[in-house]
């Protein structure tokens, strides 16, 4: 029993013996939220008399999930590892590959990726002649996700469209969906929703998980959208349906919900009280991760936003240093801070490049670091680049796998057809598509009665005939029972994808021989590792766990990257810590983000997303912001993020001693290293149309447009061969002449 509540405040001890009603454990950045989750989960086994075969607990990454099953074992034994837990697509897939038929799928369906499912849309719109530069297929992949997030098929959203696009784009989710179940596959939003209709359409698949989850774990709960809200509801069960409700645990904090561009809906947190009106809320505000100042710049920021629940993390470790602010002259000056601040933190003990994580609101702000790091020669590892499973020569060989295990997957079927090149052209396969309508036929059908075909010619013919022959020895392999990396070596050299790269002079392909290499050892280590019970060892098995990998199971842990600085967005940051974070770019317009700034609910989600980055540091928080950065080749003038006002004066302060070389002697240009925009009144120069001025970067030029006043105040000015430039006067380098 004491290992179990060992170490545990009383309000995390609380929500570890918690029983009965439904609970929500507000647990703040930092609060130890994972310990509590794990320590619920092992006292529900040792001390409730709970066996592991009725938790379920869903998380969202494959590496908590591992993380969790781990630590509970540690703390109860091997027979933990009989729990379901998992992330919310791979507790899906569990329970569709039994329910499937149901459907009308089999129990091997295909499950499409992000680029599977553009793939196949884009095939849509070009059968349909709809025109690719007016319509992306990247914005309709988009829609149909968003649509079937809410839990709506091809008929709910044509019911409430509202103008021709919506109707251009129910047509095309229409199409898509049946050529998806036609395929024997699923999206990943197909995923969820299926499990929901499979629940909600069959009482007897329910009543048999319903039965058998009498606990019910979820991790980031602000995250979940509408359909993981539905389906854990559809799990817990009603009062009327005659079993016991199962005992609810989510835990999360609403002042990280980060993701409603994906999809999640705060409001899922916000109203847990009202969809449960006897649930009991505990709320987790000690901090353990970082020291006081760090934490109390993040509740202040935060603490602007409204309808939220008060909350104040707080901490036993101490102050801490100051929080540090710099102001930049560009995003250059900005990137050589950071550098010399790595530097000096390593040189004095105080922090190692490996200890280090700098931020930022989008992906392409990440040139300018990676060109001054490649520069000075300091190792750096950007997450969000072009990931592994995203490599073509690694999708075209999971291609052929997925043909094997499920050939009507169309998809797959056309990206190997003539990969490496056969003889196969685009006219033999419009050919194939043309006899299979005629003949009602699917893809695969059609290029087994390949000999029927009169009107492809006979060498096209040959080569068709031939890749069949492919296809079907390898299936014989699977059907033998032949270990997946057995199968996948096979198909490596039976298809030609090896020999192609390895005859090539191109030496990038002596990388992909390896990125292929490394696909048979993961299927290698997928054979020796321990699978789910009532589960075997297969080549749709291998498929399922390779698909179902997410952007965060290949972030690096903090202390797992050696001497090497880590970049990344912040959504990407969620969930992660390091002794030291760079918040950069800390500008109205770059950090909260341009296209937020007439929305004050997505105000508030930045808002979230700084509060996030705030609360990932332990020991060094840094924030820079730069008075200028390139747009479009031209320099860009931005006021201090609101952000940065919203810190209090007492946990920050602004780095000036060591100014770049680059900065102007000019007392315009010192002017701006005046702190930050403290939203008290401030000298902003007023101009006239008509008078001249001079700039910096642009030279002489004349006003020719005046609007707003204060910070606000912008002026139009003609630069001559630089153009019309609008600037912010509060920041912008100009003097009268």
């Amino acid at each position: 029993m004491s290992k179990l509540t060992d170490g545990l405040n009383p309000n995390q001890l609380a929500a570890v013996k918690h029983e009965g009603s439904p609970l929500l454990v507000v647990a703040g950045a930092g609060s130890g939220k994972t310990r509590v989750l794990t320590r619920r989960i092992a006292y529900l086994l040792a001390e409730r008399n709970t066996s592991p075969f009725e938790v379920l607990a869903i998380t969202f990454t494959n590496k908590a999930a591992g993380e969790m099953k781990e630590r509970v074992a540690e703390l109860i034994g091997a027979r933990a590892k009989s729990m379901w837990v998992s992330t919310f697509h791979s507790a899906c897939v569990r329970i569709l590959r039994t329910e499937a038929s149901l459907l009308g799928y089999t129990n091997s369906f295909t499950i499409y990726d992000q680029s599977d499912s553009l793939k196949l849309i884009t095939l849509i719109m070009r059968d349909l002649n709809i025109d690719e530069k007016r319509y992306a297929p990247r914005a309709f992949a988009s829609i149909i996700s968003q649509a079937k997030n809410e839990l709506m098929g091809p008929e709910d959203y044509l019911n409430q469209t509202k103008d021709h696009f919506q109707e251009i784009v129910a047509q095309v989710f229409g199409i898509y969906q049946k050529r998806l179940s036609g395929a024997n596959s699923m999206d990943f939003d197909d995923l969820i929703s299926k499990t929901v209709e499979v629940l909600q359409r069959f009482p007897a698949v329910k009543a048999k998980y319903r039965s058998r989850f009498k606990h019910i774990l979820v991790d980031e709960y602000q995250d979940t959208n509408h359909a993981q809200y539905i389906l854990i509801k559809e799990l817990v069960g009603a009062d009327r349906e005659g079993f016991p409700l199962a005992e609810l645990c989510v835990v999360g904090d609403a002042d990280q919900s980060i993701y409603a561009f994906r999809g999640a809906n705060i409001r899922n947190i916000l109203q847990f009280e009202l969809d449960y009106p006897n649930a009991k809320t505990i709320l987790l505000e000690q901090n353990y991760r970082s020291t006081q100042n760090i934490l109390s710049a993040a509740n202040a920021v935060i603490s602007n936003n409204e309808g939220r629940k008060d909350k104040n993390l707080w901490s036993d470790a101490g102050s801490g240093a100051l929080v540090s602010g710099y102001v930049a002259e560009s995003e250059h000056d900005e990137a050589d801070f950071v550098v010399r601040e790595i530097a000096r933190l390593k040189d004095l003990n105080k922090s190692s490049p490996g200890d280090t994580a700098i931020f930022y609101r989008t992906n392409a702000q990440s040139r300018v670091f990676e060109e001054v790091f490649l520069r000075v020669g300091i190792p750096y590892k950007v997450v969000g680049g072009v990931r592994f499973y995203e490599r073509k020569e690694v999708k075209d060989f999971l291609a052929y796998l997925r043909v094997v295990v499920n050939p009507e997957d169309e998809v797959s079927m056309r990206r190997i057809i003539n990969t490496p090149k056969r003889g196969i052209g685009d006219r033999a396969i419009d050919q194939v598509e043309e006899y299979g309508r005629k003949n009602n036929l699917t893809f695969w059908q059609t290029l087994c009665e390949i000999d029927k075909n009169t009107e492809i010619s006979p060498k096209s013919v040959l080569s068709l005939k031939e890749f069949v022959k492919l296809i079907k020895s390898i299936q014989t392999l699977v059907e033998a029972k032949t270990g997946p990396s057995v199968v996948a070596q096979a198909v490596l050299e039976q298809s030609g994808l090896l020999a192609e790269l390895r005859d090539s002079k191109d030496p990038q392909d002596e990388v992909r021989v390896e990125n292929l290499e490394e696909l048979v050892a993961v299927a290698t280590e997928y054979e020796e590792s321990e699978v789910e019970e009532g589960e075997e060892i297969s080549l749709s098995g291998f498929l399922e766990n390779v698909s179902l990998v997410s952007d965060a199971d290949q972030i690096p842990d903090g202390e797992d990257h050696g001497g090497v600085v880590t970049m990344m967005t912040l959504h990407t940051a969620k969930g992660l810590e390091f002794k030291t974070v760079f918040l950069t770019g800390m500008e109205e317009g770059i950090f909260p983000h341009s296209r937020t700034l007439d929305d004050p609910e997505e105000l508030q989600e930045e808002r979230r997303l700084a509060y996030v980055g705030l609360t990932r540091a332990r020991a060094n928080l840094f924030i820079t912001r730069a008075e200028y950065r390139s747009a479009w080749g031209s320099p860009n003038y931005n006021a201090a993020s609101r952000f940065i006002g919203e810190i209090p004066d007492n946990v920050i302060e602004w780095n000036q001693s060591q100014e770049s070389p680059l900065k102007s002697k000019s007392s315009t240009r010192r002017s701006f290293l005046a702190p930050k925009a403290t939203g008290k009144s401030s000298t902003t120069m007023k101009l006239e149309i008509g008078e001249q001025v001079s700039h910096d970067t642009f030279g002489l030029g004349k006003v020719i447009e005046v609007s707003g006043e204060g910070d606000r105040a912008e002026a139009t000015i003609d630069f001559g061969s630089f153009g019309h430039k609008r600037l912010l006067l509060r920041y912008a380098p100009v003097e009268k002449l």
